[in-house]
């Protein structure tokens, strides 16, 4: 075996086993704990802080959207040095960050603390969250990506329902902080070794990304600043911002319709049918008289945001190579992210400006229908221009 192979393998007994799914077996889990810890715990300990802070929910949430703000501008520098480093020490010192920083979080005693943790803990999030693990998979992936994301994605969806109701137990049994303590711990435990010992380079960022990107349908291994040129990019970064700040729940369903749906359709048409089901679902919110009425918002909508979140993976990836992935998704998840954290507020400004809600959905609706048009006019362009 040569040396290349052996470092891209790994042996199981007497199975030889591809090491890029030691990767997606470690991430997943990754993944899944800190989503669960850090991202969904602050809705489970949100009522007591309010209470021991003296604070009102618009201001104690406010830190939480402060720290998703912070994960938005740090995507980019973070996706930079992924491309030329790796993420094995970004991903370690993140999960340090996170484990030491939800320790603090259990301890804050006044706004002005719980702002300064969430700061930093924007820096975390940015370091360990989907975007770092989704470009350490495309370095490992350039067939079976599709299957490698989706793996990531399944398990770390699994977050709120495995950690929240867990969260809730502490809760009630020892209090907010000491349940964020024993959290703490946890995340450290698992997270911690889990990237220290297992991440590496993958091939298609090393010696081998001419190969790899020599499979890509558009324009393989462009830059940042060449991808910034097309018109393709602004379209999907825009596109995928919208998504965000029309985010909903039920997210598994869609998750598990992607791969096949995306291998039938291809990229261009997977990522529009994502915004048309949002902007189907989104139109019906002003026509919500009915159980049936809801149900289908509620699936659609659902799984649209699942499909989303790998849409917007691999369609980087395809069209732009894997090469300069971390800095290309790092930018497109500027926006994306950016989105979740601005979303309440601008959704409010949205109300106070036209008036009711029911404009509000269905300007979200227009917007994502435009969104899906656009996906696919300008991806059409692309393909023939190739």
């Amino acid at each position: 075996m040569s040396p290349a192979r052996a470092r891209e393998s790994f042996r199981l007994g007497s199975c030889e086993i591809y090491y890029g799914w030691v990767i997606v077996a470690a991430l997943s889990v990754t993944e899944m704990v800190t989503w669960g810890i850090v991202y969904y715990g602050f809705a489970v300990v949100l009522r007591p802080m309010e209470q021991d802070l003296e604070a009102s929910r618009v201001a104690v949430t406010g830190a939480f959207s402060f720290g998703l703000g912070v994960s938005a501008l740090a995507a980019m520098p973070v996706g930079r040095w992924i491309d030329r480093h790796g993420a094995r020490g970004l991903m370690t010192v993140g999960s340090c960050l996170a484990a030491m920083l939800t320790f603090m979080w259990g301890r804050v005693g006044s706004l002005l603390a719980l702002y300064a943790v969430w700061g930093l803990m924007g820096l975390a999030l940015a370091a360990t969250l989907y975007e770092p693990a989704f470009a350490v998979v495309v370095s490992w992936f350039t067939q079976g990506r599709d299957r490698a994301l989706l793996t990531v994605t399944l398990v770390g969806g699994l977050a709120s329902t495995i950690f929240m109701p867990i969260e809730a137990w502490l809760l009630s049994r020892i209090g907010w902080r000491s349940a964020l303590t024993i959290l703490a711990v946890v995340l450290a435990v698992i997270a911690i070794p889990l990237h220290a010992l297992l991440l590496r380079r993958g091939p298609a960022s090393t010696a081998g990304a001419r190969a790899a990107d020599a499979t890509m349908k558009l324009s393989p291994g462009m830059s940042l600043d060449m991808a910034a040129r097309t018109l393709l990019f602004w379209v999907l970064a825009l596109a995928f911002f919208l998504s965000n700040f029309a985010t909903g729940a039920m997210q598994l369903p869609g998750r598990l319709l992607f791969v096949p749906i995306s291998a039938r359709l291809g990229v261009p048409w997977m990522v529009a049918a994502v915004f048309l089901a949002q902007a189907i679902g989104i139109g019906q919110l002003p026509l919500l008289g009915g159980l049936a009425t809801l149900l289908a918002f509620v699936v659609l909508q659902g799984a649209a945001n699942g499909m989303a979140t790998l849409a917007r993976a691999t369609s980087v990836a395809e069209i732009f190579g894997s090469r300069h992935y971390g800095a290309i998704a790092g930018a497109v998840a500027l926006g994306t992210n950016g989105a979740r954290a601005i979303g309440p507020v601008g959704a409010s400004l949205l109300w106070v400006g036209l008036g009711s809600y029911a404009s509000v959905f269905w300007l979200l609706a227009a917007s994502l229908l435009m969104a899906a048009l656009a996906v696919l006019i300008v991806g059409a362009r692309a393909k023939s221009a190739e």
